[in-house]
């Protein structure tokens, strides 16, 4: 029992850290001050790999790292929240039509809920930071590009690694 705790905390630090390098690689600025990026994948990833606990803590603080390292400490507590519960939701909806056996379609319902989230968390804390609605409408369509990305590529990404872990019996 402890060393399985002992490998879950590990593996959240990697993916942790991964999540943080994955947001850092590829960030593209957006008008609206925040930026688009592909750490949504290593977001759903670690839902899916490690559940909702060690699974949002790895995303929430990866992605939040990513914003204090790049200069956009004002969005940090927010990804740390959002980030959080787009794990927590990618990995319920994943679990809930996945109950007789994993599918792409469970995977891709789980990051389509999760960007929806993103989309959702990042809309009203634009619309508070910045105090009007339309602030907030505006983060929408960078978020669906970020989203629609993150859905697609986080689910492809874990159906190659379930077929090559199956392999190893490691998932």
């Amino acid at each position: 029992m402890k060393d399985h705790k002992i490998q879950k905390l590990t593996l959240a630090g990697a993916l942790a850290a991964l999540t943080t390098v994955a947001t850092l690689l590829i960030q593209i600025p957006s008008p609206t001050k925040g930026y688009i990026n592909t750490g949504d994948v290593l977001v759903n990833l670690s839902a899916w790999i490690l559940g909702p606990l060690y699974g949002s803590a790895a995303a929430s603080i990866g992605s939040a790292l990513a914003d204090l390292i790049s200069g956009y400490t004002v969005y940090a507590p927010a990804t740390l929240l959002i980030k959080a519960a787009m794990a927590v939701v990618s990995y319920f909806v994943f679990r809930r039509f996945s109950q007789k056996r994993e599918s792409f379609f469970a995977l891709l319902a789980g990051a389509v809920a999760a960007e929806l989230v993103m989309i959702f968390g990042y809309a009203v804390f634009a619309g508070v930071l910045y105090g009007s609605v339309s602030s907030a409408l505006l983060s929408v369509p960078e978020n669906l590009i970020q989203g629609v990305f993150g859905a697609a590529a986080s689910s492809a990404v874990y159906e190659m690694i379930r077929k090559r872990s199956r392999k190893r019996h490691l998932l």
